[in-house]
């Protein structure tokens, strides 16, 4: 007589102890990943306590609301600005500038600086606005 043995093959497998398996593997895997990254510590270096002696490098043309001309807070005339830039310009090729325009100055005066930048072939401008709130 032949005995029955108790073990059966199976036909087919669950897989979802392996998906729970592999799902709180990638939850553990996000939270350590999150947390490595919030808990760096770098030691910085530490800057002098003295002031800096070097000026900041951009320079600020303003035109108020009367047509007046200012480079950085010295009153200019157009030629003087123009100029004075000339010089800055030959210390340092890639002078960077902003104009600063008062919003109810005519229209013409910032394209006569605009027009000084042109000239002077300084491609590094920028163009100082508020910004709009609604």
């Amino acid at each position: 007589m032949r005995m029955r043995s108790e073990h059966k093959l199976y036909d087919d497998v669950n897989l979802t102890p392996l998906m729970d398996l592999a799902w709180n593997l990638l939850i553990v895997f996000i939270i350590m990943a999150t947390a490595t990254v919030q808990g760096i510590t770098v030691d910085l270096p530490r800057a002098s306590a003295a002031p800096s002696m070097s000026k900041p490098k951009t320079k600020a043309v303003t035109v108020t609301a009367d047509g007046r001309i200012y480079l950085d807070t010295a009153l200019v005339s157009i030629g003087e600005l123009e100029m004075r830039l000339r010089q800055y310009k030959a210390a340092d090729p890639d002078l960077p500038v902003v104009v600063k325009g008062d919003a109810s100055i005519q229209y013409y005066k910032v394209i006569e600086v605009l027009d000084v930048m042109k000239r002077l072939q300084i491609t590094q401008l920028g163009l100082v606005t508020d910004r709009l709130v609604k």
